[in-house]
């Protein structure tokens, strides 16, 4: 009763639905209303923008499996993963002058605002999708906006007056420093430490421009717990795997051995 042409007219209108393309247009299509490359135009741009929506939804739903966040948590991924592109760029834009600016960070050494800049690439994968719902939420806490405000503020407090230009901060001497104590298990408060302490004040008194004395090493001590915050290296992870960096080295044990280090130090020469 059908011919070959009928067959696969047919085996035409199964693929065209099961591509989900409704049967009205099916039959404009087969009665050449409507040009085929521009309905499958037309679908596979939807199909992209419902796939997006999917990956949001997937990125919130595996976040709340492996974070269990409470119930107001949830309606803010909610949010979150429903913003736009130009609304995610605003958001870092406001999140980064809300950091930086005041401090004069994003004006004198715009290559830290750089370094501290999420890009979500255009197909990102299901682990960088987590982590940017993550970012997000951090982005929009404002406890954490001003510990990354005190940390500009202390970076900016550290230079010189008239010194200019990209130079070591209390992070990487720390890094330099206090590895090979770490490597060759000096406690912090041995007498071991006494020198690695008394070259970690030096340095921090030539970065700072100002003698190494009592109230210098105190004010390093109170640098050192702000920087060891573990939001700030949460950050930092999150953005390297966002950005397709190297993932950071953590310095947490260098902060910690710095902290006890100048800590018991400090309040030795206070009493």
């Amino acid at each position: 009763m059908y011919d070959d042409d009928a067959a696969a007219r047919l085996e035409l209108v199964r693929t065209l639905r099961d591509l989900g393309i409704s049967l009205a247009v099916v039959r404009q299509l087969l009665s050449r209303e409507l040009s085929l490359p521009d309905v499958a135009a037309t679908h596979a741009q939807a199909l992209e923008v419902h796939i997006r929506i999917l990956q949001r939804r997937r990125a919130v739903l595996t976040a709340i499996a492996h974070r269990r966040p409470a119930p107001e948590e949830i309606d803010l991924m909610h949010e979150l993963v429903r913003l736009s592109q130009d609304e995610r760029r605003r958001l870092v834009a406001g999140f980064l002058d809300a950091c930086f600016t005041d401090s004069g960070v994003a004006t004198e050494l715009p290559a830290v605002v750089r370094s501290m800049t999420p890009h979500l690439p255009d197909d990102p994968t299901s682990e960088q999708r987590r982590a940017w719902l993550e970012l997000e939420r951090m982005m929009q806490d404002d406890d954490f906006r001003a510990l990354l405000r005190r940390l500009a503020e202390g970076h900016m407090a550290d230079r010189p007056p008239g010194r200019t230009g990209p130079r070591r901060d209390v992070a990487a001497i720390v890094h330099e420093q206090v590895t090979r104590a770490l490597d060759a298990g000096i406690a912090p408060t041995s007498p071991r430490a006494d020198p690695i302490v008394a070259e970690l004040a030096t340095r921090y008194s030539l970065l700072a421009g100002r003698p190494d004395t009592t109230e210098l090493r105190a004010r390093l001590l109170s640098r050192l717990k702000t920087i060891n915050d573990p939001r700030r290296e949460e950050y930092l992870r999150l953005l390297a795997e966002i950005n397709e960096w190297s993932a950071p080295e953590t310095l947490t044990p260098a902060f910690d051995w710095s902290i006890q280090a100048l800590a018991s130090r400090v309040d030795a020469q206070s009493a």
